[in-house]
């Protein structure tokens, strides 16, 4: 079985439903945790966003050095620059993978702290794991989202806020 025509579509499937997360995305909100120990709304939002552009960074390299500052977080501070930014990442990684050849996905790829290893993948691991992230960070949103009474998109099937629950 070829794996790169199922990423393909898993990161487009998670693509259309990020979007209707981020289309009723509230900018007036981008202060707000419903904890002390939780990412403010903006940055969860942002991060959410940047995963769409790690097939990119994952078939470029072979190692994140977070010591090496490898990664700069991005700072947005509106619905349309984070509407932006996840349309140009998204771009990116469709771009890498109409260029991508199924065994490129074998490659080996990694995260550091300097000579710390966080984490080691296969690059198709690698992508599954941000597939996971992508999961992951937007349920956390729809949390958020539920606690200031914005209506939550459906994901995998219809939501209480959805017309058709």
């Amino acid at each position: 079985m070829e794996t790169l025509p199922n990423l393909r579509k898993e990161f487009e499937n998670e693509y259309q439903i990020t979007k209707q997360f981020f289309e009723v995305y509230d900018d007036s909100l981008n202060d707000y945790a419903p904890h002390e120990k939780s990412m403010k709304m903006m940055p969860l939002a942002t991060h959410i966003a940047e995963i769409f552009g790690w097939p990119e960074i994952i078939m470029k390299t072979e190692n994140l050095d977070f010591s090496a500052g490898d990664y700069k977080p991005t700072f947005l501070n509106t619905k349309e620059e984070l509407q932006q930014k996840f349309e140009e990442d998204y771009s990116k990684t469709k771009t890498v993978f109409s260029a991508m050849q199924e065994a490129e996905l074998d490659g080996k790829w990694s995260m550091s702290m300097g000579e710390q290893i966080l984490a080691d993948f296969t690059k198709y691991s690698a992508m599954r794991h941000a597939l996971d992230q992508i999961t992951h960070h937007r349920a956390q949103l729809g949390v958020y989202y539920r606690l200031k009474n914005i209506p939550v998109p459906p994901s995998y099937g219809p939501s209480a806020d959805t017309s058709d629950y």
